[in-house]
Order: C-alpha cells, then sequence, then structure tokens
C-alpha cells in the first residue's frame, strides 16, 4: 500500500487511483466548446431559432462551457436526449426528434474526430502516471464517454503500460451513480476505501464518496476557486501534485 500527499492532505494506505478523463487527464475544453457550437448549428440549419437555446442547455454561454453544465459532465447519450427534447419541443415526433439529433451529432463527428491533436494529455500528465503506477499503485480511467473512447485515449497517448482499468459511461449504471465506482473498484480489484478518486466534477466526487472510497480530489487546473469541487477532499490545479510520500 501507499501513501499519497497532496498539499497538506495526506491519503494513507492506497491501493489505487481511478481518474475521471476528460477535464482531468484530457486537455478537452477547446474540443467540447467546438463540439457543442457544431452540434447546436447543425440542428439550428433545419429547425431556425433553436440553436440559442440548444447552447445553453449544453452549458456554452459567453463562448466558455460550464464545468458544471451538460456537455462537460453528461454523457453522449445524456447530450443527444436533452437535444431531442428541444427538438420535440417545436411540435415534432419524438422519434424524428431523436433522428434529428442523432444525425446532427454523427455529421459532426465526421468533421470533428477526436484524437491527439484535438482532445491532448494535459501537460506533466505521462509522467506523474508513471510515477504513480512506478511506485505500485494500480490505475485506472472511469469515463462519462464511452468506454471505446477510453480505450482509444489510452491507446493513442500511449498509457496502456500504465491504466489498467479503461471504463466508460455506456455501462448499466452511470455517473454519479455509485454502483458505477464499486464495479470499476471490482473491476481493478481493489476495494473502494483503498481507492482514490480524481475528477474535474461534482459528479466523480458524490460518486466516489457516496461509493465509500479511500480519498477524493478534485482537479480544475489553473485554478484553484472551483466552487463545484468544494465537496472534495482537496482541490487541486495540476497533477503534478499528486505525489507518493
Amino acid at each position: 500500500m501507499v501513501t499519497i500527499c497532496c498539499g497538506k492532505v495526506q491519503f494513507n494506505n492506497i491501493q489505487a487511483i481511478i481518474f475521471d478523463k476528460d477535464g482531468t487527464l484530457e486537455d478537452s475544453q477547446n474540443f467540447l466548446r467546438e463540439l457543442t457550437i457544431r452540434r447546436a448549428r447543425l440542428i439550428d440549419a433545419q429547425i431556425p431559432g433553436i440553436g440559442e437555446p440548444l447552447l445553453m442547455a449544453f452549458g456554452l454561454q459567453d463562448n466558455r462551457l460550464d464545468p458544471t453544465g451538460l456537455m462537460a459532465v453528461g454523457s453522449r447519450q445524456e447530450n443527444l436526449i436533452a437535444a431531442a427534447a428541444y427538438i420535440a419541443e417545436t411540435g415534432r415526433s419524438w422519434f424524428e426528434s431523436l433522428e434529428l439529433a442523432q444525425n446532427a451529432f454523427t455529421e459532426t463527428d465526421k468533421y470533428l474526430p477526436k484524437n491527439a491533436s484535438t482532445s491532448p494529455l494535459f501537460t506533466g500528465s505521462l509522467d506523474v502516471l508513471k510515477i504513480l503506477a512506478d511506485g505500485g499503485l494500480r490505475l485506472g480511467i472511469l469515463s462519462a464517454a464511452p468506454t471505446k473512447d477510453v480505450e482509444n485515449f489510452v491507446r493513442e497517448h500511449q498509457l496502456s503500460n500504465y491504466i489498467q482499468l479503461m471504463m466508460g459511461g455506456d455501462q448499466t449504471f452511470t455517473k454519479p451513480d455509485p454502483q458505477l465506482f464499486i464495479q470499476a473498484c471490482k473491476n481493478l480489484e481493489t476495494p473502494p476505501n483503498l481507492t482514490l478518486m480524481v475528477g474535474d466534477s461534482q459528479g466523480d466526487i458524490i460518486m466516489a464518496q457516496q461509493a465509500g472510497v479511500g480519498g477524493t480530489i478534485g482537479i480544475c487546473w489553473g485554478n484553484s476557486h472551483a466552487p463545484h469541487l468544494e465537496k472534495a477532499d482537496i482541490i487541486i490545479t495540476q497533477l503534478e501534485e499528486i505525489q507518493i510520500c
């Protein structure tokens, strides 16, 4: 077991650390903002006037993505359902609304692929993961994104030597259901109370705490003022603050 230090906070007897992906390991802010805008524009092209309400629903205001908003913390399916609901408000049938939303999402994916260039690894993250893995910790990624996206992320950034769990939101449970974290720990073969959760959203923190996690670390890159992470045991501004004591 390992002792982890973050500033003045110390976590003892830790066997594993589970990380969120988007906004935690992956610098996807610009990508998600552009994805939000393109999806809304495509739908607005077919249903004029719906674009602005959609942007607000996704969590984009003044060209800034709300870290607590739907696009930042929700799964693709949750965003799809929200978009379809706004379309349905215009009087279209539910199935037609779903089809319109799905087509817009699929079309956007063709012109805005997510890869190592559009969503790079945060600077310094690779070194931290290597140090933690070499220190005997089991490491995993638990994301709201589909599992295949997590697997692509690990492959593109050559993290397979360090990451032992790749798990997405396409499971029976989704964030912030604590059963998702419990299942992740089971797959990682470590008990929740000996595991840390590192994430950039309130859902990450609540999910892990309700699952009986050993500790929670909220991360808001470059910004220590993060009210949405106040329930975390500690808030950090860069991954390098996580150290083996």
